[in-house]
């Protein structure tokens, strides 16, 4: 079977190795590439299977290899003579094949048939681990340079961290409200908590937390991650500590920007978050569909590409929706969107409930009402209260710090003890889960008339 190559490799020495790629058996190159575009536009044509890319290729990043493996093009890095940190930079950006620029015509066929194994990033994690990963690059990576003394919140420590992504239909159900307060419980009951803001339509939690939405956050550590620059350490310094154990990476700051924000390195992102924290809270936008116009253009950046990520690496989805006729209606559709893409059974969470939006007895009438239209996991219900939560958005501080006694931050506490281990869950008690208004489904099945 003959291996049809597209070449994308300096001027100045890609004649040398295509020489040599000819001396190869079984390996046809169809397309010289002069940069960039031009391999993109020769993957999408289909007219080959492997692409040689050069790191000093301008433009090439995580972007760019997730647009090449969606034309199912396996690539194979190359390293320009004279420039050793070119190999840490493709092999940071996610490629596990990665020759030099010398290497002999066995090796190169070797390397474009896949008789050195297939070892992408993507293949090494479903046979072995993300841990795997981490150490195979280990020695690669040249080390991170240390974290000044007098900030021991730089210092990062290894985790396995779970994504929780809070989504939840348009109409300001509280998504923001409820990913803050869900963060900053679960930092208070001990866990290392990271909090990221990746809404392209309204990033707010800067706001809402009284931080500067200048400081660099998502943008920069997206930019971080399409050069291949992305770490431990690095995201440390982009998410700081806003109180003990919890770090926030705040959004982008015009809605304008939202081109910054990739899925791909969105998706690396998370992969890199989950060394830095137990529980990774993401706040995104509520907008999944993809944009008809932009379907056939696998190249344009896409603005719901950011949720669409969040949603579909996350380990859990809490989907959030308000306590009335308009929100009830938006998220039974919601639920049923999540459904089409895989996720039947996300933590539901119904915000703003009071008897005067949905009638008596609304606690009843909201469970019912999810039960009459769509198949729900656990349900949470948080009690309107304005007031507490304009005094809090006023401070600048989550309810467990402005409003400890509040029934909706009790209410909170208690969906976030969902992801405490047992032996963390000490607060919660039999009385306060009868005030707090978490519902499973059993425990109310006399209510399903």
């Amino acid at each position: 079977m003959t291996v049809r190559v597209l070449v994308a490799l300096g001027h100045h020495w890609e004649g040398e190795v295509v020489t040599r790629l000819e001396q190869v058996r079984a390996v046809e190159v169809t397309r010289r590439c002069v940069d960039l575009p031009d391999l993109l536009a020769a993957a999408a044509a289909g007219v080959g299977d492997t692409a040689l890319v050069s790191a000093d290729l301008r433009g090439v990043g995580r972007d760019a290899f997730a647009q090449l493996a969606q034309h199912g093009i396996r690539v194979v890095g190359m390293t320009p003579p004279g420039q050793p940190d070119a190999e840490v930079r493709l092999r940071q950006l996610g490629l596990t094949r990665v020759l030099a620029a010398d290497a002999s015509s066995t090796d190169l066929g070797e390397a474009l048939d896949g008789q050195d194994g297939d070892r992408s990033v993507a293949s090494w994690v479903a046979t072995h681990g993300l841990s795997d990963v981490d150490a195979e690059l280990s020695g690669l990576v040249s080390a991170p340079s240390d974290p000044a003394p007098d900030d021991p919140a730089s210092t990062p420590t290894a985790h396995e961290g779970q994504v929780v992504t809070v989504w939840g239909p348009t109409g300001s159900p509280g998504r923001t409200t409820v990913a803050v307060n869900l963060a900053a419980e679960l930092a208070a009951a001990g866990r290392e908590v990271l909090l990221i803001d990746a809404d392209t339509y309204g990033a707010s939690i800067a706001q809402t937390l009284a931080l500067l939405d200048e400081a660099p956050g998502v943008a920069a550590a997206a930019r971080a991650s399409e050069h291949g620059s992305l770490d431990l350490p690095s995201l440390a310094r982009l998410a700081p500590e806003v109180v003990p154990r919890l770090r926030v990476l705040t959004g982008l700051p015009r809605a304008d920007r939202w081109t910054e924000l990739r899925p791909a390195a969105l998706e690396h992102l998370l992969s890199v978050s989950r060394g830095l924290a137990d529980v990774i809270v993401v706040d995104c936008a509520p907008f999944l569909e993809e944009d008809e116009d932009l379907v056939y253009d696998t190249l344009a950046p896409r603005r719901n590409g950011a949720a669409v990520t969040a949603v579909e690496v996350a380990d859990e989805v809490v989907a959030v929706g308000a306590a009335d006729p308009v929100g009830l209606q938006r998220l039974v559709r919601a639920l049923q969107e999540l459904a089409d893409r895989g996720i039947t059974q996300p933590r539901v969470v119904v915000t703003k409930l009071r008897s005067s939006a949905v009638g008596p007895q609304p606690r009843q009438r909201v469970l019912a009402a999810l039960e009459r239209f769509v198949d729900t996991g656990p349900v949470s219900l948080l009690p309107w209260d304005p007031e507490t939560l304009d005094a809090a958005m006023l401070t600048g501080r989550a309810l467990n710090e402005s409003h400890p006694n509040s029934p909706l931050r009790q209410s909170l506490a208690e969906l976030a003890d969902a992801w405490l281990p047992d032996q963390a869950t000490t607060r919660t008690s039999s009385s306060r889960r009868r005030t707090s208004g978490f519902f499973a489904r059993d425990r109310h099945a006399n209510m399903w008339g």
